[in-house]
């Protein structure tokens, strides 16, 4: 399994922009098998201002987007689909086995992991871990559909 080139526009294959793009680089893609993004978890983040003052915690939801993100980041970019060029954009279409391990705070590196478990049609199964300093602090699996 070789690596593909990471050197690529997230935005190109992602239609989310500020404040709601969850993801700040690709770190390692497999075409069609596996993807490896990051989240820099800054205490700027907009919703830190009410979840929760004083002890901010980044929402699990958001957790499970940042997943989503890089899990559509793959499905277009294997799929070879711009965003501008072709609407090509995948929706999340369901989420099971979700759990949470431990808050993720301002300060941390949060890593996203998803692998394709299973394609059909113009839908996709991915197997998904966030990681906090090499611990899983979520794990899922998700559905995205192209949209």
């Amino acid at each position: 399994m070789s690596e593909q080139d990471v050197d690529f526009a997230i935005t190109d294959y992602l239609p989310h922009r500020y404040p709601f793009l969850l993801v700040d680089r690709v770190l390692e893609i497999e075409l069609g098998t596996r993807i490896r993004g990051l989240k820099n978890v800054s205490s700027n983040e907009p919703f830190f201002t009410g979840h929760f003052p004083g002890k901010p915690i980044m929402p699990g939801v958001l957790i499970v987007e940042a997943l989503a993100q890089v899990s559509g980041i793959l499905a277009t970019r294997s799929r070879n689909l711009l965003v501008e060029e072709h609407g090509g954009i995948f929706l999340l279409a369901g989420m099971d086995k979700a759990r949470f391990k431990r808050p993720v705070v301002p300060g941390d590196r949060l890593i996203l992991d998803a692998k394709v478990l299973s394609e059909r049609r113009d839908i996709m199964k991915f197997g998904c871990e966030a990681l906090v300093d090499e611990s899983v602090v979520c794990s899922t699996e998700l559905l995205v559909a192209s949209g």
